[in-house]
């Protein structure tokens, strides 16, 4: 095999007005573009709308090769093409050799008869998408008029990522381009197709099963197969004659076992596959990295009605993480730096856990193989979201293909933990006003969509990883799709529903895959899509890069009740970010007191597309807000939490590892200066896997007619070192008597991370720390201050992003507040 890269310089024209640039491959209209300040930033106050506009053209993209001597000699050439978006006619030497439709497939197509040894052009013609969604004709009885929020109308009718389209917390950019790698592929007798890798666990060895298919002819004798598997102290191979399917078991004894983040480690063993004709001359060889580990989803049945758990090795793990949407609305800018940020980030909040998403697209090979390496088991959508689908012959050929490319690229990969057919369209089709009034005939082709042709096309290629139609469900057939006793949920009562966030308290579900609270972005990333004049949660740029309707006012809604209204523009989106931390605090910290009968959270959402007013936790620019702090908390292996209803406060402790623990617990109450006015010390043992409540007591009598001047502080101290501390108040901090913090801050150089010692002399709940113009990842943030002693907060020198990391300097630009100062 020898291959060929035609990425690099493409001419890229606007067909209809003649505009043109020389854009990089892998590229996009929008991102060389907006490289050659033809479009300007799209995500710049309201320039999104300019550039969708320039979407409803057509592209085409040309260049000129010569085909290389190693290449140009071989029997066959392919032209592969791994990622085109999205309706497209390729081109080649003027002859017509493929037409595309669907940007998550990879296309190849044999081209040697078209190829000449030099000046060879190349030309991918691509159609407009929203002329694509604006022309296309629904099959008879089968017209579709619901339309997702934020959302261009017909986004269904095309194999395209369903967001760039717009959601309701991404911009409507739907780009056009060669959005992965393009090259010429070339061999002679035999080619490798993809391997299929299987695991079969049984009592202190495991059975790895490889599969190769191969596409030879009659020359294929002369060739031989080597596979090995090999890992830090295991290396075992075979060599068998080629043939059309080569199938090997190895027998691995005492495997290491692979564990997801927070239970064990990550070890991982190569395969490698070789097609030779001797040992020196190697013509094809591929590489596979797997985990061995069981992963699956239990959902037997108990007391409550069917537990869903992830169960790794037979453990039956509490799952911890978020929803995880695109990278970014201009593909060609997520790189592998952002998934590695990311990917860590999802790591030092202790997640186990990230869903990918069904409304975006399949990430890269590298995303998953951080994954692997670092432990975080990916609930895998299938790409349909929030829609109801066109169930054409072609459109089923189509979808099929493309389950085929992505489980067959991605199904030996440790990290995957599951395939979901899509998302919420099941519960759509029972709760959705505007959805559910369709015909019966899209209701049925809706079942043998999901619940026939993906599942049968998935297993064709993965038979050993767990399928669930739809999320949420409780298992298909529009049977109770949003059940609590069984299944998954997505609740949204706290946001959309403007219920409080002691709503949380009130239901059990056996796994929440998505609930979601928003906030505004940090003031340095707003700054970077507004004007001074837009500085108004309300005014229309603000309001443009908020894509759910009446958002904004949700959160003053919610503010209302907690705090008081912030004294600037600043202040409202600190205290926003408060908020959020706050909301989903409740709902996990809940969920995680119950484990056994809940045993799964996810957040809506880990990271933003663009920079906007959304719900997640880590913006644009991979900034920590407020949650992703206090999800490093409540995610936490080892966690204490309080739980208050009227004066009754009552503590849980939880245990997410596989090792029991005794723990310290100090229930401190105390005046705003400090003064302890009751004190309660426990010590406990808390199992491995549990969550226990270990403290129950009223404590009207001791803070009746001066809640508003007193704090409830507990800190746990497990065996291991781990210290967690928790506050609670008993009214709403608007109604506290809290008094002007003087905050002392001391900070330090040591070696490789800088130390900061903050004191102040009253309770300081939410205590923010940031630089002006540098950005950091603290080791704590949005923290109370509860004691004389205050905190020490480490950074990593590695952590601080700017042009210089002069302790000096920093010094200069630390900034600190507290709740006290949002409103004062």
């Amino acid at each position: 095999m020898t291959k060929q890269t035609l990425n690099g310089d493409w001419k890229i024209e606007n067909m209809q007005s003649g505009i043109f640039c020389i854009g990089t491959v892998p590229g996009t209209v929008i991102s060389a573009f907006c490289e050659n300040n033809i479009f300007e930033d799209p995500y710049f106050r309201t320039n999104e709308y300019i550039v969708r506009e320039a979407m409803k053209d057509n592209y085409k993209f040309t260049r000129y090769f010569d085909v290389e001597e190693a290449c140009f000699e071989k029997k066959h050439i392919e032209l592969v093409c791994y990622g085109l978006d999205t309706i497209g006619t390729i081109i080649l030497n003027g002859h017509n050799i493929k037409k595309v439709n669907n940007m998550h497939r990879t296309w190849r197509v044999s081209c040697k008869k078209h190829l000449k040894k030099n000046n060879n052009l190349i030309e991918i013609i691509f159609k407009s998408p929203i002329k694509h969604i604006q022309e296309y004709q629904p099959s008879k009885g089968k017209e579709i008029s619901f339309v997702s929020s934020g959302v261009m109308g017909g986004n269904q009718y095309i194999r395209k990522a369903h967001s760039m389209f717009g959601w309701d917390w991404g911009p409507q950019l739907p780009d056009i381009g060669i959005w992965r790698d393009i090259e010429l592929q070339a061999y002679n007798d035999i080619r490798m197709c993809d391997a299929f890798i299987k695991q079969i666990h049984d009592d202190q060895k495991v059975y790895v099963k490889v599969t190769v298919p191969f596409l030879c002819d009659e020359n294929a004798k002369h060739y031989e197969v080597k596979i090995s598997i090999e890992n830090h102290d295991e290396h075992q191979q075979v060599v068998l004659p080629a043939n059309e399917t080569i199938t090997h078991t190895f027998i691995v004894k005492n495997p290491k076992l692979w564990w997801p983040n927070g239970y064990g480690d990550q070890p991982l063993y190569k395969i490698s596959i070789q097609c030779r004709k001797s040992q020196e001359e190697i013509v094809e060889e591929k590489d596979y990295t797997i985990g061995l580990r069981t992963l699956t989803i239990k959902q037997d049945k108990d007391k409550w009605g069917n537990e869903f758990a992830f169960c790794v090795n037979g453990i039956k793990i509490f799952t911890k993480g978020a929803n995880y949407i695109p990278e970014d609305s201009i593909y060609p800018h997520i790189t592998t730096q952002k998934l590695d940020y990311l990917t860590d980030c999802a790591i030092r909040a202790n997640y186990n856990c990230l869903r990918i998403w069904g409304g975006g697209y399949y990430p890269s090979d590298y995303f998953y193989d951080l994954c692997d390496r670092k432990g975080l088991i990916i609930w895998q959508d299938f790409m349909f979201a929030c829609n109801i689908y066109d169930l054409t012959k072609e459109f089923e050929e189509n979808i099929v293909a493309e389950v085929y490319d992505n489980v067959q690229r991605l199904h030996h990969h440790a990290c995957l933990g599951m395939w979901c057919g899509n998302n919420e369209i099941e519960s759509a089709w029972e709760n959705w006003g505007g959805f559910k009034d369709h015909s019966k005939k899209l209701r049925a082709d809706y079942i043998k969509l999901f619940e026939y042709i993906l599942p049968k096309a998935m297993q064709q290629k993965d038979d050993m990883t767990f399928y669930w139609p739809s999320s949420p469900s409780s298992g298909g057939s529009f049977d109770k799709p949003d059940s609590s006793d069984i299944g998954d949920v997505h609740y949204w009562e706290v946001w959309h529903g403007l219920k409080p966030f002691s709503e949380f308290q009130n239901h059990y579900f056996r796994f929440c895959s998505e609930f979601g609270f928003q906030s505004f972005p940090a003031f340095k990333t707003v700054k970077t899509y507004t004007s001074k004049e837009d500085w108004n949660i309300f005014s229309k740029v603000m309001e443009s890069h908020q894509k759910n309707d009446a958002a904004n006012g949700k959160i003053l809604y919610y503010l209302s009740e907690l705090f008081l209204y912030p004294k600037d523009f600043d202040s409202m989106l600190y205290i926003s970010q408060i908020l959020q931390g706050l909301a989903i605090k409740a709902g996990v910290e809940h969920w995680r007191n119950n484990r056994g009968r809940c045993m799964g959270a996810l957040y809506w959402q880990m990271n933003d597309n663009w920079p906007v007013a959304s719900w997640s936790s880590i913006d644009y620019y991979g900034r920590w807000k407020a949650l992703h702090y206090m999800a490093k908390k409540f995610y936490a292996p080892f966690n204490a939490t309080i739980v208050r209803k009227h004066y009754n406060i009552m503590v849980y402790l939880q245990n997410e590892t596989l090792h029991m623990q005794d723990a310290t617990i100090t229930i401190n109450l105390k005046t705003f200066d400090f003064h302890t006015t009751y004190s309660k010390t426990l010590k406990c043992t808390v199992d491995s896997l549990s969550a226990i409540q270990i403290y129950n007591f009223n404590y009207e009598d001791l803070v009746k007619e001066k809640e508003e001047q007193v704090f409830l502080e507990c800190i746990a101290t497990f065996e291991n070192g781990y210290q967690i501390k928790q506050t609670e108040v008993f009214l709403p901090y608007k109604h506290l008597h809290l008094q002007k913090p003087d905050y002392f801050v001391n900070i330090q150089e040591f070696n490789e991370e800088i130390i900061i010692e903050v004191k102040t002399n009253t309770y300081a709940p939410f205590l923010e720390l940031d630089f002006i113009n540098l950005d950091a990842i603290f080791s704590d943030n949005y923290f109370d201050i509860t004691s004389e002693e205050g905190a020490k907060i480490s950074i990593a020198k590695a952590d601080i992003k700017g042009n210089t990391k002069d302790i000096e300097q920093l010094k200069q630009e630390l900034t600190t507040r507290s709740l006290y100062d949002s409103f004062i």
